[in-house]
């Protein structure tokens, strides 16, 4: 019988050694299940065992750290997935004074770690599974909106600090209690590492600081995952955060799987476009995937999307993929 397991295949391409088969997963947004610990739980369970990815990371809403501190938020169908926020606290810079740090066995961060404990308990021990974590600088936007935080960090930086001091403690809270529900790692999602929304110095100092104290609470886990969101990105400033692996929009932020794993120790976690693998029939998807393998010669290479899968995205194409990554000599 073959020692080769999830937990093992995806280690082997960490650390840069010949796996069995490739790894893949793929993940996705399950709005009206990421109201209910037990309906988000059972969603991701159903959608591991149908498919049999290597990895599972589970998936939130978007504002799931944030809404104990009065974001509200409704969901209106975006095939994303994703809510739309109908509420942000923070209307002026003196409102950020009022965060207080989050306990995470209250309210919606205790269904989360719920939700993280039902899918350890129903996933069993084989497969490593991620904890979504958004960075400070992502709540601070949730909380008041991308216009108004790039305003406050501008206008008064000192009180903004203060506010990403406070975020960042209850992340980091967040971060312990997932580790007792028996998460394997962190997805950890950074989205102003862009240039349309920051200069170089300005994310240095209010995204990478606490990005760094966040993931050195997570540095003994060994599936850790950074996701550096969208276009324009700022791949050098976050290649050498301490992660094991990470997942980015590879085929649209103009930085390829071969660029990537030139500036990164670990893997990479990508190779197909979202929106390709969202087509009609899976040929496209398949001509990336088969170009992922040739950039990366099968080694160090998760197999998936740069970013969640849309909730439409035809069933044949998901299978398609699976099984590619099945087939695939590497």
């Amino acid at each position: 019988m073959s020692s080769w397991n999830k937990r093992r295949r995806v280690e082997s391409v960490i650390h840069d050694e010949k796996p069995d088969r490739l790894p893949v997963a793929l993940w996705r947004h399950w709005p009206g299940d990421d109201q209910d610990a037990e309906a988000l739980a059972a969603a991701h369970l159903k959608w591991y065992h149908d498919y049999d990815w290597d990895l599972l990371k589970v998936g939130p809403d978007s504002n799931y750290s944030v809404a104990d501190w009065g974001v509200k938020d409704r969901w209106v169908g975006h095939i994303e997935g994703t809510r739309e926020t109908i509420y942000w606290p923070i209307k002026s810079v003196e409102d950020w004074a009022s965060l207080q740090t989050l306990d995470p066995q209250q309210g919606k961060l205790a269904m989360q770690i719920e939700t993280l404990s039902l899918v350890r308990q129903g996933a069993g021990e084989d497969v490593p599974i991620l904890a979504t974590i958004f960075s400070p600088l992502s709540q601070a936007k949730h909380l008041a909106g991308k216009e108004a935080i790039a305003t406050h960090w501008r206008s008064h930086p000192h009180i903004f600090h203060k506010a990403l001091d406070v975020i960042t403690e209850s992340t980091i809270r967040f971060v312990e209690a997932a580790k007792e529900a028996g998460i394997d790692g962190i997805f950890y999602a950074v989205q102003h590492a862009r240039y349309p929304l920051m200069s170089r110095e300005e994310f240095a100092e209010f995204g990478r600081s606490y990005d760094l104290r966040v993931l050195e609470a997570a540095q003994e886990l060994p599936f850790n995952m950074l996701h550096i969101h969208s276009t324009d990105i700022m791949f050098d400033l976050v290649a050498d955060y301490p992660v094991h692996m990470i997942n980015w929009h590879d085929r649209e932020s103009g930085v390829s799987l071969k660029e990537g794993l030139a500036q990164i120790n670990g893997a990479a976690s990508g190779g197909i476009d979202h929106w390709t693998i969202h087509q009609e029939s899976p040929e496209q998807m398949l001509v990336e995937a088969g170009d992922a393998i040739e950039q990366t010669g099968g080694r160090r290479l998760l197999l998936g999307t740069g970013c969640v899968v849309m909730n439409t995205t035809p069933l044949r194409n998901l299978r398609a993929l699976r099984e590619f990554a099945e087939a695939a000599k590497v």
